[in-house]
């Protein structure tokens, strides 16, 4: 059976209308053509498409086509406008005032107003986002003097917000849909009506998505595809040759297996590219849970984190796609002063032997059988290399006498008994650090990000009063010298302390066939509108 034989009927139809009949070497560029339809690959399948709710990286894969920003973003990571044309910032820093732009209609015909702005910020992602409460701390008031004007009202300047405006990290939604009933329960969080370039139509569980082109979208000529099929293949090696095959066309954040990606990109019809992950950072981590034993002891965690060779989960599991991670901080922000290597150094050649020590010392003697204690390690579950990784893993604590026993459950299984029943010891995971650490660093360390139930926050639930008053400060401070200086301290207590094991700053790749073009035109990548992206016929 042909891969696309397997696939659902109805989606077998689109694909053959708008893949297969193509030359598969026909790559022509130059003026956009009209039509056609763009089938990507998303791994795994997204558990919700509540983007205002969620911010798991196959949500916002999806979720981005329907909802929209107030700002988007170059590669230079400026701000630049989405449903904002424009805005100003006070000499204070203390009010950010939006102008809308106009004849915004949502899918279902209602206009885009300063009033779904409002609702969005202050009713719904300071609320149950998972990096809202720390985006949008500051904001005290969202005004509406006109339809077309928001005005931000702060408590003290938060240049970070700037950077967290995007349709992936602060989507905007209609009041008048979602300003009734429970928002985290919300009937529409699945069968979403944003102002974006796609129109949701479908969900066909384990198998696809689909999204049409909205007619009244606000930019002229665009989008300029017929629609976009999101494709969940759960083995890898059919989610590569639905590439090789062109019954696909895009896949990323390493939904083909890294072992795969040289091969493919030997096809002459398909291209390769680690451009759009510009404002992510992601770091591949694991997750203590340090308020029970045997991770509540610093010896412990600091001993896993000596066990774990980077170099070789980087060469042997990802195929080389990383660089070892040093702390909480990725090695992207060396450029604006924010990182520092000047940390507790786990990586070493001897990290074995040091490993044992600590146990030693930490009161974990090895039993007649080798044995200090056992433990289930939760393996995130988002592909073939991360149940390698916990392979690895498992093999690795083996060596200094932790029995480990793999456990690897659908995703929204995981996050649930990561992020709201805490029921875990270790667990595997990938954080995105994204644009400023105030958005994407604070959630995982911040005593005020401990929240049961939300998703990619404070697993762990370690925190300290000195490294809450340092990100504090840091979030504040708008001299870079001293800005620095205050993630400098914090990365060193951090890295001691160990909550996390800080394991490679994971470098994502995305496969694509040439035919298509416009990609990425944004930091954001797969995490973009896809409104001027076209395909070649």
């Amino acid at each position: 059976m042909t891969v696309l034989n397997a696939l659902p009927r109805g989606l077998a139809a689109f694909v053959i209308a708008g893949v297969l009949t193509m030359a598969p070497t026909a790559f022509a560029q130059g003026t956009p053509q009209k039509g056609g339809t763009l089938v990507m690959v998303v791994q795994p399948e997204p558990p919700t498409l509540a983007g205002y709710q969620s911010t798991a990286g196959p949500v916002g894969q999806v979720t981005t086509k329907v909802y929209e920003g107030l700002l988007e973003y170059d590669f230079s990571l400026k701000p630049i406008p989405s449903l904002a044309a424009s805005w100003t910032v006070s000499p204070d820093g203390k009010t950010v005032t939006f102008k809308l732009q106009p004849g915004v209609k949502f899918h279902d015909g209602k206009p885009f107003t300063s009033a779904d702005v409002q609702f969005s910020v202050m009713d719904v992602l300071k609320k149950v986002h998972p990096r809202g409460a720390n985006t949008f701390r500051a904001v005290t008031a969202v005004d509406t003097p006109d339809p077309l004007t928001a005005v931000f009202r702060l408590s003290e300047p938060a240049p970070y917000m700037m950077m967290a405006l995007s349709s992936y990290e602060s989507p905007m939604i209609s009041k008048h849909v979602f300003g009734t009933g429970d928002i985290t329960r919300h009937p529409n969080a699945n069968i979403p009506i944003g102002t974006g370039p796609y129109k949701f139509v479908e969900w066909q569980k384990g198998q696809f998505m689909r999204f049409d082109r909205n007619p009244e979208y606000r930019k002229a000529g665009l989008p300029h595809l017929d629609r976009i099929v999101a494709r969940f293949i759960a083995d890898g090696g059919t989610r590569s040759a639905v590439l090789e095959t062109q019954e696909a066309h895009i896949a990323g954040f390493n939904a083909v297996p890294p072992v795969d990606v040289k091969r493919l990109q030997a096809l002459p019809h398909i291209a390769v590219t680690q451009k759009g992950y510009e404002m992510q950072a992601p770091i591949v981590q694991l997750d203590f849970n340090t308020t029970r034993p045997p991770f509540d002891n610093v010896k412990v965690r600091q001993a896993v984190a000596y066990a774990i060779d980077r170099k070789f989960v980087i060469d042997n599991i990802w195929f080389g796609f990383g660089r070892p991670a040093t702390g909480p901080i990725n090695s992207n922000f060396k450029a604006n002063g924010l990182f520092t290597a000047d940390v507790k150094n786990y990586n070493v050649p001897n990290g074995i032997e040091l490993a044992n020590k600590l146990l030693d010392e930490a009161g974990r003697p090895r039993g007649s059988d080798g044995t200090r204690f056992e433990i289930v390690h939760d393996i995130t579950p988002y592909g073939e290399e991360w149940r390698r990784f916990g392979e690895y893993t498992q093999q690795q604590l083996g060596k200094i006498g932790i029995k480990v026993t793999l456990r690897y459950e659908d995703v929204p299984s995981w996050l649930r008994r990561v992020y709201t029943n805490y029921d875990f010891q270790l667990t595997s995971n990938w954080i995105q650090t994204l644009a400023d650490p105030v958005i994407g660093v604070h959630r995982l360390y911040h005593s005020g990000s401990i929240k049961a139930g939300t998703v990619f926050v404070n697993s762990s639930r370690w925190t300290t009063p000195e490294t809450d008053d340092l990100m504090n400060r840091a979030s504040v401070e708008v001299d870079a010298a001293k800005r620095g200086a205050l993630y400098h301290d914090f990365q060193k207590r951090v890295v001691e302390a160990s909550p996390l094991v800080f394991v490679h700053e994971l470098e994502f790749v995305t496969v694509h066939n040439k035919r298509l073009n416009n990609f990425p035109l944004s930091p954001l990548g797969l995490y973009s509108s896809f409104d001027q992206v076209w395909l070649s016929k």
